[in-house]
Parts: C-alpha cells; structure tokens; sequence
C-alpha cells in the first residue's frame, strides 16, 4: 500500500479538497474553502496546511459564530450540494461556533465544524481556555457540540483520521441525516505525522441518490388523494432542495390541489400560480389558513411541521383529516400519524403523477383557490400602498425592496418581525429567491448570510433585509464581505427597539417591558428614558460599506438602485414604525403567566386558554 507522510493537519485539507458530489449527472466540489480565525490551538496544525494549499480557499472572518452562518446560507443556496469547512481554536473560538452549529441542524443544512481541542497527551494540561473537569480528563468545551451535532469526533490519534473522515463526509451529504458535523482536533494531534494511506486522497465523488418510495405505500397514498374532496399540499423545504419544483407545479396543475407553503418551502410555487395559497401557519395568509382548516387531507412535502407551520397544532380543525407525508427523513415522515412516504420529492411527485392519473379536485374548489390567491395579491399591494406618513411602516419597505428586485434576486432574513412580514407579503418567483432562516431563528445571521448567499449564487442581486437589533448583534461581517470583494446589499429597519418581541410581550399583556432602545432612567430605574442615538449608517462606513440614509420610501427607492449599481457591500437606513405591523391571521403558543397582579397579563391568560381548546393531538 503506498502512503503519504504528512501531518494530521496537512491529510484533511488534502482529503477535503478530494470531495465531490453528484446528482443527476451533475458533479461539485463539495467544499468551497474553509471559513475561521485562528488562535493557538488551530494555526500550527490545520493553519499551517491552510498555507500550503493555496488552492483550498481560507477566508478570515470576524467572528466564529458568522463563519457557521456563511458555511449555512451558502449550502441553503447551493440545495445542501456544497459547504464550508469552519475552524477555531479550543475555547471562545470554539464555543461561538455552537449557535452556529444548532442553526444548521435544526435547519438540516451541512456544515463541517472543525475545533481544536486540548491536547490529547495531557502533559501540559490545564492549557489555556481549557475547562477542568473533577470527574473526568476526557471532556473539554467542545463536547458542548455533541448535542447540535449529527455526528461528532474527537480524533485522539493520527491513524483515527482514516476512520473518520469518511464517516463525516457521509452524513454531511445525506439528504435525510445532514446537519453540522463536528471534528474536534486536539491542538498536538494536528501538527502529528503519520504514514496516510494515498488512497485516502484520491478524489471521490459521492452520488446523492434519489431514493423512490414503496410502492405499497405510493398506491395507498395515491388512494387517500383519490378519496379526499379539500385535499391541500404543504411545500417545505424538501421541495426546493430536492430541485422537486417542476414536479410539484405538474402534481398540482394536474390536479388542482393547492399549496401552501412554509418559510423554507417558500419559493415551491411562484406566487401568481393561481393554486398557491400563500403562506401557511402561524405567519400565513388567510386562504391558506382557511384551507388547511377545513381540509380532510394534508399532504407535507419536505415539512417538518414546526408549530410556525401548525399553528401551534390548531391549524387543521377537520375531525376526519389525514396526513400524506412526502419526506426524506423517515422521522418527519411520520408525524402526524401519517401514511409515510420516506423517500427523496422529486422521485415521489413523479411516480405519483401516474397514479393520480384522472384525478382532479373539483372545479369549485379550484376556483376557490384562485381567487384565494388573486384576494390576497390584492391585500399585499395595499400593505405594499405608499402612505406618505413618517416613519414609513416595515410593509412599505418591504414592498419597494419587493418591486425593485429582479425576479432571480434573493431577499435574506432570519429573525424579528420582518420574517412572518416576509413570509406573507414577499411576491416569489424564483424557488431561490426567499432565503429565511427560521428553524432557529437566529438573530445575528444575516449580515453574515448574506456573504455566503452571495458567494453560493454570484449572479443574483442579494437583498438582506434585518431589524436594528439583528444589526446590532453580528454585523461585524461587513468587514469580511469588503475583504473579499464580495457585494450585496444590506437594508436596516431602525423601529428603535426589538419590534418583534415587543409585540409579543403586548399580546401577552407584558406591555412591551424591556424591549425599546431608551435610556435608564435614573427615578424610575428603568428603561424609559428618551431614545437611544445609535447611527447605523455611521456604523456602516466605519466597517468599510457604503452607506446610505433613506428616511421615506421614495428616497429609498433611489438608495436600492444606488445600491445596484456600487460595486461595494452597500448599507441602506430606513427608520420604520414600531408600531404599525401586519396583522397575523392564526394563534402561536406562547405560555402566559398563570397568575398576576397586571390587568393585561389576566385578559391575555383568558384569550390563551381560549386558543389551547383548538389544539389537537394527532394519533
């Protein structure tokens, strides 16, 4: 066996830059490059064979927290089909990742996570950022991982690497078991030489497959559809990663079954195709509401019914409906007591395009579904409708950045208010053109997102859309977007607090305690003193973007094309009303205080246990 001398360090970036992926005949490079910053338990080992391949590309960033989110949103775009590798040192570095790491699991999204760790001989131990444990030396922070990991490592020895490596790569490009994948690398280990094996680094290209469905269970399923009179398809995210959106508009045209679809399947059908309902769910439109109440067949494509999705289990209130779901991942196939089609969306639709053969849902339902779509067009363009009053509202924003993107462009959110907004009103055309990160909602992605969104689809116009607040907490990766060249746009909604939460805490009579940008007030101890001056656009330049200070929508309207047109990261500020939203048309749960002295906290709790009587089990 012939064998290649080299470090722990050096043999995983020869190893990573050897895989590839293929579907449908169409061959990747499944890593794109590395993403971090360095520190003493990662430069000497995987840094040093960072160095030696230049052809394996390094991006610094500014926080290790943000290089996760560039490595998700780059694989979003990409249709899980390519990611990043991202490295820390033992300690902060490593623990920033962890959010991170949760965001892309719970969003099933591949991202290889690569910590270093303390060092595997334990001579020198405690070193520095090492957690003492007095119950064992086998545990160090990066065992924090292992919990938002769908597979996680700890390579002790050199030869362990061979073992490993494969497995990573196994569930990394698994479309039903993918997520972060954490490798933690003691800091000694990586710099250690051994004897690899060459077959190791010969280039491989795993096929991801496209796993067909029982056929049993195909025709039963096939029966239910033929059987039902309101049947209505939820669109996930399945859909669009399994590239099944031509399949679903045939499905649906075929039959006149309507869609609704969820933050991640948003895009499954464009948002003029008279069957798509809209948005489904606690942020969803009226008809989609309206529908999935009444129907007597649900069929979840690529869903994992999160209670956004369900409304908190009260969005299907037919006492005889049942569940078709469509799912890679036989866990989300089979909740809800679902007939379960465990197999990959786009394989399934077209199988199940023959069998329904001669089904059609009747004609007044189909009408029904149109004018359900046209209706709520109507409704968007008023919300869309330039009041003149100052601050504009979030709506407005919305639709000016809606009516001046191209139709391939992307609007990228994650948290806030504005998604249940985008959600609603955003006008999709593109099954790549909504990029939400709602699984985990995570403040702080979208600034950072929006680089690797942009580095995933170079061609589109990038239009991140976030909350002062989201701003606030991860925007220091506005830097790494002006180090390497790559341009997108970024609008600031200023409302001077946390708008999304603040309503929340006014719906559950909290008064919208704690969550405005004041001042403390030194008599009352608390924050309601006079506005905070925070200067976004100031913040901005001093990262190196080019900023912009729109205060009305026709001034904004000029700063989007500005925008366009500049060749840097540009930053547009808008200050928007705290107060004037988009009214939601179903309940979520959140748990009110049983007890309370607050006159609003005691009417909300009634309202609460009003909505808990709609919830249901499914068995």
């Amino acid at each position: 066996m012939k064998t290649n001398r080299l470090t722990v360090g050096q043999a995983l970036v020869m190893f990573l830059k050897n895989q590839f992926v293929e579907r449908d005949g169409i061959e990747n490079p499944f890593f794109a490059g590395c993403l971090g910053i360095f520190g003493h338990g990662i430069v000497a080992g995987v840094g040093e064979a960072l160095m030696e391949n230049h052809d394996f590309r390094y991006i610094m960033t500014r926080n290790e927290q943000a290089s996760v989110h560039i490595a998700t949103a780059y694989a979003k775009m990409r249709n899980r089909m390519g990611t990043f590798a991202c490295i820390s040192s033992i300690g902060p570095g490593a623990t920033n990742m962890v959010t991170g790491a949760a965001c892309a699991t719970i969003n099933r999204l591949p991202v290889l996570i690569i910590p270093g760790d303390i060092f595997a001989y334990r001579n020198v131990a405690p070193v520095l950022q090492q957690l003492e444990s007095p119950g064992t030396q086998d545990i160090s922070v990066n065992d924090c991982f292992k919990p938002v990991s769908r597979y996680w490592d700890r390579i002790n020895r050199p030869e362990q690497l061979i073992t490993s490596l494969p497995e990573v790569m196994r569930v990394l490009v698994s479309p039903s078991d993918t997520g972060a994948v954490t490798l933690a690398l003691p800091q000694d280990v990586q710099t250690e030489a051994f004897d690899f094996p060459e077959e190791l680094f010969r280039k491989r290209v795993w096929k991801i497959p496209r796993p067909r469905p029982d056929e049993m269970l195909l025709k039963e399923a096939a029966a239910i559809i033929k059987a039902s009179k309101n049947p209505v398809i939820i669109a996930g995210g399945g859909v669009i990663y399994s590239q099944a959106t031509g399949a679903l508009k045939s499905v649906v045209e075929q039959t006149g079954i309507p869609v609704a679809e969820t933050f991640a399947g948003k895009g499954s059908l464009p948002y003029n195709h008279p069957s798509n309902l809209g948005a489904a769910g606690v942020t969803g439109t009226p008809g989609a509401n309206e529908f999935t109440s009444k129907a007597d067949l649900i069929i979840g494509i690529g869903t994992r019914y999160s209670d956004f999705t369900t409304a908190s289990k009260t969005a299907f209130q037919n006492p005889e409906v049942k569940f078709v779901n469509i799912n890679i991942a036989e866990f989300d196939s089979y909740k809800h007591s679902a007939l379960p089609l465990t197999c990959d969306a786009k394989a399934c639709l077209e199988e199940l395009s023959v069998l329904l053969e001669g089904y059609r849902v009747p004609e007044e339902y189909i009408e029904r579904t149109a004018g359900s779509n046209k209706e709520w067009d109507e409704k968007v363009s008023e919300f869309f409708r330039v009041t003149g009053s100052l601050p504009v509202s979030q709506a407005e924003v919305i639709g000016a950045v809606s009516e001046f993107a191209g139709p391939l462009d992307v609007v990228l959110c994650a948290a806030g208010s504005l998604p249940g907004d985008l959600h609603k009103l955003w006008r999709t055309s593109d099954p790549k053109g909504f990029h939400l990160e709602y699984g985990y909602s995570t403040m702080g992605y979208e600034c950072a997102a929006g680089i690797g969104a942009k580095m995933a689809c170079p061609d589109r116009e990038i239009y991140v859309m976030v909350g002062d607040g989201n701003y606030l907490m991860m925007n220091n990766e506005i830097v790494t977007a002006i180090q390497e060249g790559v341009k997108y746009n970024i609008i600031v909604l200023n409302n001077n607090g946390y708008g999304s939460i603040g309503a929340l805490s006014q719906s559950i009579g909290s008064q919208r305690f704690g969550t405005k940008y004041r001042y403390r007030d030194k008599k009352t101890g608390l924050l309601n003193g006079n506005t905070l001056p925070v200067d976004f656009a100031q913040n901005a330049r001093s990262l190196g973007a080019h900023a912009i200070e729109a205060n009305d929508i026709p001034s904004l309207k000029k700063a989007l094309k500005e925008a366009k047109e500049n060749t840097v990261t540009t930053v547009i500020t808008i200050e928007t009303d705290l107060y004037k939203g988009v009214p939601g048309f179903a309940w979520w749960e959140v748990a009110v205080a049983e007890i309370s002295e607050i006159e609003t906290v005691k009417e909300a709790y009634k309202n609460y246990i009003e909505n808990k009587k709609k919830q249901r089990y499914f068995l």
